[in-house]
Formats: C-alpha cells, sequence, structure tokens
C-alpha cells in the first residue's frame, strides 16, 4: 500500500509550537515504534459481544469500563481480563433500526461530571431516516445501571440515505460535546451536504449540553465559528467530511484527531480544527474528486493512503498515551476495516510516517481506551483485544 504524507506547513507548526483552541499546547514528545513486534491479545477473554463498536470509560472512580454494541445495547464489566461476565447498563435495541449496515447504536459518551450527574450520552439511529443524539442517566434506585426512560433527545439529523451516519460522541478538554455526523450516505455525497453548512451533515459538531437556550435542549459555545452567520448552522465546529466515523482527543495536547472514510482513491486522517473546511466532496483526500480542484482555503488531511487491495476503510483510533506499550506513545494508532492492519502514525514531524504495527485480519470497528489512557480494539468477532509489545 503506498501512503502519502501531507502535513501542511500551518499544521505542522500547530503540532508543534502552538496552542488550539481548547488553549492546550501540543508538543513532540513522540516515540518511535522502530523494529518492536506486536500481537493481539483478547482482553477479556471469558467474554463477547455482538458488533462491538464503542469501548468506553467513565471517567468515575470505578475500575468499570463500557462497550456498545450495534444493535443497541451498552454493556459494563470490571477492567479486569479474568472478568466472566458483563452486565447490561443500557438496553435501547426496541428502538434501534437494524436493518442497515452501518445504523445502530454507534456512540457513547460520559459527561465530565458522570460521577455526580449520572449523565451519559448516546447517537443511534431510531429510523433509516433519522440520527438521534441522546441524554440518559443513570437509575435512581441502581447506579450501576441507566434508567432506559430518561432519555432527553439533544439533537435529529434527518438521513438521507442509510449509510455514512457517523456516530462518535466525545467531550473535548472544554467540556463542550463534540458530534461526528458522516455526509448522509449514497456515493459520492449527491446533495453535496458536506458542502452546505445550512444542515448538519458531513461535519463534526460542538454543542454545550450544561445550558439550554432558544428553546433547545442545548447551547452553541460563545466561541464556535460560525455563530451569528446566515444559513450556517451555528453547530458545525469543523465541516468537509464524508464519513469520520471515529475520532478522538489526545488527552496531553487536546488536540482532535478523526479518520475519515474515503470513497475510490482515498483514507484519510484529520487533525481538526475550529471552522476548518476538509474538503469533501471537492476532494477525496488530496485527490481531486468534484469542481475546478481549486483547493485554497481547504485543510489538507495530516496523512492518507490509497486504496490498494482490500486497504478501503480506515478506521479512526487515539494517540496512545498509555504507559504499558512505551513504542507507541505518541503515535496515532489505526486501522483498516476492511484489511485488518494497524498501523501507529508519528505525525509528530515535519515529514509523518506510518508503521505497520500488525495485520490482524479483523474487521476492526473502533478503539477505545481506559482510565489509565491503555488502549482496546474493537473487534466484529465478538472481542475485545490489546496491542501487546513482544
Amino acid at each position: 500500500m503506498k501512503k502519502i504524507a501531507l502535513i501542511s506547513v500551518v499544521t505542522f507548526l500547530l503540532l508543534l509550537s502552538c496552542s488550539d483552541d481548547n488553549g492546550t499546547t501540543t508538543n513532540s514528545d513522540d516515540v518511535d515504534p522502530g523494529d518492536t513486534t506486536f500481537t493481539l491479545q483478547n482482553a477479556f477473554p471469558n467474554l463477547s459481544f455482538s458488533r462491538p463498536v464503542d469501548f468506553q470509560s467513565p471517567g468515575d472512580s470505578s475500575s468499570r469500563v463500557f462497550v456498545v454494541e450495534q444493535g443497541g445495547i451498552i454493556r459494563v464489566f470490571n477492567n479486569d481480563e479474568s472478568e466472566e461476565s458483563s452486565d447490561v447498563f443500557l438496553d435501547i435495541s426496541s428502538q434501534i433500526n437494524t436493518t442497515a449496515n452501518e445504523q445502530g447504536l454507534l456512540g457513547l459518551a460520559f459527561h465530565p461530571n458522570f460521577e455526580s450527574n449520572g449523565y451519559f450520552y448516546v447517537n443511534y439511529t431510531p429510523s433509516t431516516t433519522l440520527s438521534v443524539t441522546s441524554r440518559f442517566q443513570v437509575s435512581s434506585s441502581n447506579p450501576a445501571l441507566a434508567d432506559p426512560n430518561s432519555e432527553l433527545v439533544l439533537l435529529e439529523i434527518p438521513q438521507p440515505f442509510t449509510n455514512h451516519n457517523g456516530g462518535q460522541l466525545a467531550f473535548g478538554p472544554d467540556g463542550f460535546l463534540y458530534i461526528a455526523s458522516g455526509d448522509g450516505g449514497s456515493g459520492g455525497d449527491p446533495d453535496n451536504n458536506a458542502q452546505d453548512r445550512s444542515n448538519l451533515l458531513g461535519a463534526i459538531l460542538r454543542i454545550d449540553v450544561d445550558v439550554t437556550s432558544n428553546g433547545l435542549n442545548y447551547s452553541i459555545p460563545a466561541n464556535n465559528p460560525f455563530l451569528g452567520q446566515n444559513n450556517i448552522r451555528e453547530e458545525i465546529f469543523a465541516y468537509g467530511f464524508r464519513n469520520p466515523w471515529r475520532m478522538s482527543f489526545d488527552t496531553q495536547t487536546g488536540n482532535l484527531w478523526s479518520g475519515d472514510v474515503g470513497q475510490d482513491e482515498r483514507e484519510e486522517i484529520n487533525l481538526v480544527t475550529s471552522g476548518g473546511n476538509y474538503g469533501w466532496r471537492l476532494f477525496e483526500g488530496t485527490f481531486c474528486f468534484s469542481g475546478d480542484c481549486d483547493n485554497d482555503g481547504l485543510v489538507p488531511p495530516v496523512f492518507e493512503y490509497e486504496h490498494n487491495g482490500n486497504d478501503q476503510s480506515i478506521t479512526g483510533g487515539h494517540v496512545y498515551r498509555g504507559s504499558l506499550t512505551p513504542s507507541l506513545v505518541g503515535n496515532y494508532i489505526y486501522a483498516d476495516f476492511i484489511d485488518g492492519r494497524i498501523w501507529g502514525l508519528n505525525a509528530f514531524s515535519s515529514n509523518p510516517e506510518d508503521t505497520l504495527l500488525i495485520n490482524s485480519n479483523l474487521n476492526i470497528s473502533s478503539f477505545g481506551v481506559d482510565a489509565q489512557n491503555e488502549l482496546f480494539i474493537c473487534a466484529f468477532d465478538g472481542s475485545i483485544y490489546r496491542l501487546v509489545e513482544n
């Protein structure tokens, strides 16, 4: 596979020396995996899951972790490899449309004050034509489990087709909720949704879930880039994405990273900044897809790779900040869903390079981290894995 580094001068300077929108400062304390070899270890060999699509830690004082199953169930269990059973934390399978391959329960995020308020947020598709972001709360009678009747719908996004729903949720270091939204589906973004800021498709959204205003169950942060602009949805933080299926914040720098699934030519990795236009459907990565091929004002990907064989669908990951796999510290770990290969990208340099870590031969749907920032890998064989240095 041909991999192409595309970090711009501006992005490079941002990575090395500048503060981002959240006031955090990046650095270059990367580590090169070099010749280290890796194996995959089943992190919970006694447990099995149905199409796991997200792995989250609640950020409280417990040792619990949560796995989201696409069919509408969130399972909870102790972060212990000897764990033999999981509990159903939330079951909204009766509210989920599962007739389409890319729809279902797609994302989970815990409120930064979850330990005190019991709030958590999910993204799901109740029908083939709608995506919903809702807040739930833990049960008053059993705070270890969710109250399925506590749903408060925050945001609904009409979906013209059944694919490219996005679905990742994440709280940023600024305390706001970020929502990944795909371009609405089909092929080639036929309605040009990702460049049309009058809708919420093909964008990363940012909302304040702690304040309500203007009849909404949320408010628009005062520093959102398109606040007060006519015919533009103020929830938009950045736009021009095809399907930013998985995104994550670097816990050390606060930078927002996203993989964006390509069409026919390229898969890309983006460093998402406020107000950025990431090019789709004008460009697929740096490949001109439509229009006059003028890339003026567009933010190029930090990295991209060409479709080659079965490398056709990026699964975005995390910048590793744990301690158990020291050779990966500072590397962005990602995979290809179709091929199953996992890479580490050292983007904190003037010449970003990736290192193939392992060919898993698995359909990897997502990555997640626990309270210690250790990395976990969700695969559609029903298991959750770790990368282990040999």
